[in-house]
């Protein structure tokens, strides 16, 4: 039933708008785990001052959670948000997606989502490569798939080939979206027979129910 449909689900690790897209794309793991595809845009790769962006974050993470029912929480804002010399850069969880990607595709929108919990819930800073390399690992076991977390850290700081293929990724992905048109993450775009069909964030927004019935809208018209 689903051999017809391509997933491409558009996203960086930070963004606060694809936490909002969370239970959309678990139902999207859950039902086409072979169709979908993710594509870091590469968005908020490279370290900044989390300062800069703090109060502008908390404001935009306080109207995801009053549009979508999402939580941000108070550990959140002050762990991370507020830390003093705190940086902000998903390189470290979009290398561990690639990483993880190798081992089993369908890892990476579990650890994504892992990782979302670990900043956003209980305020953890996933800037940092050892929490990155814990919640990656603890995903990996879930299932089946034993590593160690100092093996795992060691590789997201050194290993130069993991580097190179994760910007080489990026790259694909930010092409990918020129060519589309996207300007933004989270963006899905479902490919039904080979076409291209762009489904927004306020689509992914209505969790997996009214992303279920937008897909199956545009099968139906297939």
């Amino acid at each position: 039933m689903n051999t017809d449909v391509e997933l491409e689900y558009y996203f960086d690790p930070f963004c606060g708008w694809c936490y909002a897209s969370a239970p959309a794309l678990a139902g999207l793991a859950e039902n086409f785990s072979h169709q979908l595809k993710m594509l870091s845009s590469g968005l908020f790769v490279g370290g900044r001052p989390i300062s800069s962006i703090a109060e502008h974050a908390w404001r935009n993470d306080q109207r995801i959670q009053a549009l979508t029912g999402q939580p941000f929480s108070e550990a959140y804002r002050q762990n991370v948000l507020l830390a003093p010399n705190g940086i902000f850069d998903s390189g470290p969880a979009t290398l561990a997606l690639t990483a993880l990607g190798e081992h089993d595709p369908r890892l990476e929108p579990r650890f994504l989502h892992a990782i979302q919990i670990a900043r956003y819930v209980a305020g953890h800073d996933t800037s940092g490569i050892q929490e990155v390399a814990t919640v990656a690992v603890q995903v990996a076991a879930e299932h089946g798939i034993e590593l160690t977390t100092e093996a795992f850290g060691e590789r997201l700081r050194s290993d130069t080939d993991l580097r190179e293929r994760t910007l080489e990724r990026i790259e694909n992905t930010q092409r990918r979206m020129n060519i589309l048109g996207i300007r933004g993450v989270p963006q899905l775009v479902a490919l039904v027979n080979g076409k291209a069909h762009i489904l927004s964030g306020e689509t992914l927004y209505q969790g997996p129910a009214g992303l279920a019935a937008a897909l199956d809208a545009l099968r139906a018209d297939a």
